[in-house]
């Protein structure tokens, strides 16, 4: 009788457990935002799903998922840019994703086969009030006018977010024409490219040169700042949504996949389900200042709603890193370091 209970036992403590380890997702995310921590919390919540998440730079989870193989234990991979998903997704890292929800939910233009994007940010014109009339930025190319020389600043040209830019308007304007635009932009430059997206409004404020690319949610973070710096630099720079009258302002992502080798795939599709309901998308939106990829969802954020409303690209997200290894040879030659 002894032997058959302590068997019982053990059979439930190991029930137990495995139900325990099925109850999980395992995260890798190259996303760093402290808001997503709700965003995780409230998953959790509503599903009973706990979730382990592994926090790091891209190329070093992407190593980690190759090295680790077929033993690895990430379910999801996410992060930011369309290029570094598509460089996961050229590995073989990703499994195909199923899901109704997800293709009722999402535009195609902002899902492939083995992603999807849950949220998106513009690649904005900023300008200095003083020094530059916003009718002389209002496209992409009108950076390159030799109006403008001394004026530009700009981060490094092998960051993810100009190589994506540069390869939406390699499918708009053709290869030729992108990389006369990008030798006329490194001719206007104030200085060489250093610092991030931040930096380049600080210096348009601060007069150090005239006109900047910026993704928009860094603009939005310093619009709803109530530091007295901040109020003070943006009292200084202008916000003008490019190529209004062609195919609109660039459009980049942060999504994710579900991996191949994904021990969770049930959890795991519902951790993405989860991503584009209205309440994440909402986190998205109040926390981190970027947009809903559903477009039914409505947004309440202040520092989104200051720069109004714009017409976006809708490029499809694949080709923005079909373009890219090329984008960045142009680059190179043009001397966009």
């Amino acid at each position: 009788m002894f032997r058959l209970s302590a068997i019982a036992a053990l059979f439930a403590a190991s029930a137990s457990s495995a139900f325990a380890q099925q109850n999980e997702v395992n995260l890798y995310s190259a996303r760093h935002y402290q808001t997503d921590e709700a965003l995780y919390a409230n998953f959790t919540k509503q599903t009973g799903i706990k979730i382990n998440r592994i926090e790091a730079g891209e190329n070093e989870l992407l190593e980690r998922i190759k090295t680790e193989g077929a033993n690895s234990p990430a379910d999801i991979f996410i992060t930011v840019d369309a290029a570094r998903l598509a460089k996961a997704d050229e590995l073989q890292l990703f499994a195909p994703w199923k899901s109704k929800t997800i293709e009722a939910r999402v535009p195609a233009h902002l899902r492939t086969e083995d992603w999807i994007a849950f949220s998106t940010r513009a690649r904005v014109i900023v300008y200095n009030k003083a020094s530059v009339n916003p009718a002389d930025v209002q496209n992409y190319e009108d950076l390159a006018n030799p109006k403008l020389k001394g004026k530009v600043c700009v981060r490094s040209g092998s960051h993810p977010y100009n190589l994506s830019l540069g390869a939406a308007l390699v499918e708009h304007i053709g290869a030729e024409k992108t990389e006369a635009w990008a030798k006329g932009l490194v001719a206007n430059f104030a200085r060489s490219p250093k610092g991030g997206d931040t930096d380049q409004i600080k210096s348009v404020a601060a007069g150090e040169c005239g006109v900047a690319l910026a993704n928009s949610y860094y603009v939005a973070r310093m619009m709803r700042s109530d530091k007295p710096e901040d109020k003070k630099i943006v009292a200084n720079f202008g916000v003008v949504w490019p190529n209004q009258k062609a195919q609109g302002a660039h459009v980049n992502v942060s999504g994710g996949g579900i991996l191949k080798h994904a021990p969770h795939k049930e959890n795991a599709i519902k951790f993405l389900e989860y991503l584009t309901s209205d309440q994440a998308q909402v986190y998205f939106a109040d926390g981190n200042n970027e947009w809903p990829v559903v477009a039914s969802v409505k947004v309440k954020n202040p520092g989104l709603e200051a720069m109004g409303a714009f017409k976006a690209d809708t490029i499809h997200v694949g080709k923005l890193a079909k373009n890219q290894a090329a984008v960045q040879k142009m680059f190179d030659r043009a001397g966009w370091k």
